[in-house]
C-alpha cells in the first residue's frame, strides 16, 4: 500500500476494534508506546482529561464494563501525512445505568477526532465530544 491513506485506514481499524471490544495487547497495537490522548471538556468529562497509554488500555476496560456494544459512523475523514481528522457519530448501548439514563439506553454522540501518527501507531490523540441530551 502506497503511504497515501495509510494512517486513515489505520484509524479506521482503530475504531472497529474499539466496536469490537479490544483490550490489552489488541488495544495497545494501535498506541504508540508514548501515546498522549486529550479529551476536552464534554458532557460525561466537565473537567477535560489528558491520558497516556495506560490509561487508554484502563478506559477499554471500563468501556467494557459500561456497555454492551458501540459502533462508529465516520461522516468523513482527511489525511495529511501523518495526521489524520476524522468526523464521527458514536452510538454506545448502556450495560449499567449511567447518570439520569438506565441500562439498556443509548447514548450518542458527535466527535470530532484528531489523530497524529509515528511509524503506523496513534501517537497523538485529541477529541471534541458532542454528547446528545439525555
Amino acid at each position: 500500500m502506497s503511504s497515501a491513506g495509510r494512517n486513515a485506514k489505520i484509524a479506521r481499524e482503530y475504531l472497529k476494534a474499539i466496536e469490537q471490544g479490544a483490550t490489552g495487547d489488541a488495544m495497545a497495537r494501535f498506541f504508540d508506546p508514548n501515546v498522549v490522548q486529550e479529551e476536552f471538556p464534554n458532557r460525561l468529562v466537565p473537567q477535560g482529561a489528558r491520558r497516556g497509554l495506560s490509561d487508554l488500555l484502563a478506559g477499554a476496560e471500563l468501556g467494557q464494563k459500561v456497555l454492551s456494544s458501540q459502533s462508529y459512523e465516520v461522516h468523513s475523514e482527511m489525511e495529511n501525512g501523518d495526521r489524520v481528522a476524522l468526523e464521527v457519530t458514536w452510538v454506545g448501548t448502556l450495560k449499567i445505568p449511567v447518570q439520569n439514563l438506565p441500562a439498556g439506553a443509548n447514548m450518542r454522540a458527535r466527535f470530532a477526532l484528531f489523530l497524529e501518527f509515528r511509524d503506523g501507531r496513534i501517537a497523538a490523540q485529541r477529541n471534541y465530544d458532542c454528547f446528545d441530551p439525555w
